[in-house]
């Protein structure tokens, strides 16, 4: 089977699953494992380079009030690679191409390929998209083998957290302006042994201003701005860090977004296996250098 993805999390999950081999084609931020980042790329974003969060919050809330795309699709690669599975998602206007404009593409392409909906807002989803993608290529048992997996590795953590004091967390997805976590990062954070101070579980993650945040005092910040990696996420920390100190914040921590937070593939479970750490290091090892994060 040929399979073309729309969506780095169903990206990662392919290659989790063991179908690295029959992905055809993927998008242009499909970046792990390193392999898949050398596939032929189906997407492209509107949204110029070297912007600012600021100037990209902005730009975004622009394209989309507009009723643009803020992705576009390479039809031409989709014809080229012939999918029999294509899988796409509809959760984040601003995450992947829209899954009306592929569902309009793959109807012209020759074989009719089938296109799989991805729209995971909690982990219980995260971890049936597995055997979804499992049972569309046809291998329905490594499906179920993922699923298995990855969830003795929440319950042990929730199994080790079980009982204890839980320190209070902020988790921020976007710092200019400031978002709150949304959908399973406050699932990751009650897993992990923490309560979550304004995220709730399931719904979108949500903008609001820094003043609404003052005098939260957390035991942990963490700032995993959507879509980046652990160094740039520590170097928006320090440039915001006034600011983050204006909650009340005294530990900051920033981590590997678009790795073990952002993206809602297998590596979710990492990010739980970190946060775990960070709020309950006794009884959560960590291997050192395992999960990228940066106190700051």
């Amino acid at each position: 089977m040929r399979i073309a993805s729309l969506v780095p999390s169903s990206t990662e999950m392919l290659f989790a699953l063991g179908f690295g081999d029959q992905v055809v084609a993927v998008t242009h931020e499909c970046d792990f494992p390193p392999e898949a980042a050398e596939l032929p790329h189906l997407s492209y974003t509107v949204i110029p380079e070297g912007l600012s969060p600021a100037e990209i919050d902005a730009e975004v809330k622009r394209i989309v009030g507009e009723g643009r795309p803020l992705y576009g699709l390479k039809a031409e690669v989709l014809e080229e690679v012939r999918p029999d599975l294509i899988i796409a998602q509809d959760v984040c206007a601003v995450c992947a191409v829209s899954y009306d404009d592929v569902l309009a593409i793959a109807a012209r392409l020759p074989g009719n390929p089938t296109v799989l909906k991805q729209d995971p807002i909690s982990l219980a989803e995260v971890m049936d998209n597995a055997v979804e993608v499992a049972d569309a290529a046809g291998k329905p048992e490594a499906g179920r083998k993922l699923k298995a997996d990855l969830t003795a590795r929440i319950d042990a953590v929730r199994e080790a957290v079980a009982g204890r004091a839980r320190p209070t967390v902020l988790a921020l997805e976007w710092l200019d302006p400031p978002f709150t976590g949304g959908h399973w990062v406050p699932e990751m954070i009650e897993i992990a042994g923490g309560s979550d101070l304004v995220g709730r579980a399931g719904q979108k993650s949500a903008e609001c201003e820094w003043e609404g945040l003052n005098g939260l005092n957390p035991d942990l910040t963490v700032v995993m701005p959507c879509g980046y990696y652990v160094e740039e996420a520590a170097t928006q920390a320090r440039q915001h860090m006034d600011r983050i100190r204006s909650t009340g914040a005294e530990r900051v921590v920033a981590v590997d977004a678009a790795a073990s937070f952002s993206r809602p593939g297998p590596r979710l479970v990492d990010g739980i296996e970190l946060l775990g750490h960070l709020l309950h290091p006794e009884v959560c090892p960590l291997e050192e250098g395992k999960i990228q994060h940066r106190e700051t």
